[in-house]
């Protein structure tokens, strides 16, 4: 039996975006998306009177995370596209918001996912966009990896 040239050991097709370690990058934005969509879906039924800015930020996160995450979850440059614009939101996001709570504290007197940077998640907020975007960045639309993987 022969191998195909793609199965032969000295010419490994890259992993595709959303495999491997693509994988845990779209499972922390799904944690991310799950969990923001239920803490501010909670606080606005519950409670929106007593914060409204953080729980309309909250949301916001929530919906960032949501599209972030299938957007990574799909291929094709148009996903990818998605994807690319949905984390820098996200990173404009938790750096704004984050400075945001520190200079105007009074504003927030309930956290959102990225208040002081997402320290209440242990700045997990801060550090998921950088990885984001890295990977996006290493599997972009032109790139062997991306036109070994559209398929």
């Amino acid at each position: 039996m022969t191998e195909s040239p793609q199965e032969m050991p000295g010419n490994a097709s890259p992993t595709p975006r959303n495999r491997g370690v693509g994988m845990l990058i779209i499972t922390a934005y799904g944690i991310f998306a799950v969990s923001s969509f239920a803490r501010a879906l909670y606080q606005i039924l519950t409670d929106f009177d007593a914060s409204p800015v953080s729980y309309s930020l909250s949301a916001f996160a929530a919906t960032v995370y949501i599209v972030a995450t299938l957007a990574l979850a799909k291929i094709g440059p148009r996903a990818w596209l998605v994807a690319l614009i949905a984390v820098l939101v996200e990173l404009a996001g938790v750096l704004a918001v984050g400075l945001w709570t520190y200079l105007d504290p009074e504003l927030f007197n309930e956290a959102t996912v990225w208040s002081h940077f997402g320290e209440g998640y242990g700045f997990v907020p801060l550090l998921l966009p950088f990885i984001g975007l890295f990977w996006l960045l290493r599997h972009r639309p032109g790139t062997e990896a991306a036109r070994d993987t559209a398929g």
